[in-house]
């Protein structure tokens, strides 16, 4: 009950900024219509495979609403309060989980309204599609939650949009990796967002193939290390910061 009451907390802190938030939801959208005005060469760029791509570069601004929010409220009194409750430290990570769910909800929605008036047909992979980018947004949030645990309200945003551009950058959403070269397609392979996206792409295109073992286990290795990780710094700073 107490992880839900700070996750409604937590939403209502999130609300607070409309500006924010229309703007995470309207870049993608106008990125998403744009790129589907222009007769770009390339499979990336068919609405079919783009669609998945706007979903997790929307996601990748999800990290950095985390960060803010998190770095925010440890550098508050807030937590200093919390500290004193029996809140455990999975309390608060599921509590900043649970109240991003409707704001990803929402998103997907507005993407997939926007991906059907420009072409993409209406299958039932739509809803499946959400349901996964809501299993993926655990490694996007967990990400927002470590990063918020360590820097300060004014660095999580410089640190969070780093993210971003990793996402633009390595995950294929632009351009195939192989394009490049070995050495940054070695990096691609190894970081999660290339992983993220043949997952969400894989289900809305009922195209299982192109999820590869590697993708499964980068995936997973990552969203289980990162979701951890971010669980031990922030006790940790939660006891330093009460001290």
């Amino acid at each position: 009950m107490r992880m839900f009451n700070f996750a409604k907390r937590n939403f209502k802190e999130l609300i607070r900024d409309p500006l924010s938030l229309v703007f995470e939801i309207a870049l993608p959208i106008f990125l998403l219509f744009i790129f589907q005005q222009i007769d770009i060469p390339g499979e990336a760029y068919k609405i079919e495979n783009f669609t998945p791509s706007i979903i997790i570069f929307g996601l990748s601004f999800i990290t950095l609403f985390t960060a803010t929010l998190v770095s925010k409220d440890r550098c508050s009194s807030l937590l200093i309060r919390l500290g004193t409750s029996p809140m455990k430290s999975r309390d608060y990570i599921l509590g900043y989980i649970i109240s991003l769910i409707p704001i990803i909800l929402i998103q997907d929605v507005l993407f997939f309204i926007v991906a059907i008036l420009l072409g993409l047909k209406i299958t039932l992979s739509i809803f499946l599609t959400i349901i996964a980018s809501m299993i993926v947004s655990v490694l996007f949030i967990s990400f927002g939650i470590l990063i918020g645990s360590l820097v300060s309200e004014k660095g999580a945003g410089g640190v969070g949009s780093v993210i971003v551009q990793l996402v633009c950058f390595t995950s294929g959403m632009y351009f195939s990796k192989d394009l490049i070269g070995k050495g940054f397609a070695f990096v691609c392979e190894i970081l999660p967002f290339e992983s993220t996206l043949n997952i969400v792409k894989a289900v809305l295109n009922n195209n299982f193939e192109i999820i590869t073992l590697k993708n499964k286990i980068v995936f997973v290795l990552y969203t289980l290390s990162v979701l951890i990780i971010s669980i031990i710094v922030f006790k940790k700073k939660m006891i330093s910061d009460n001290k």
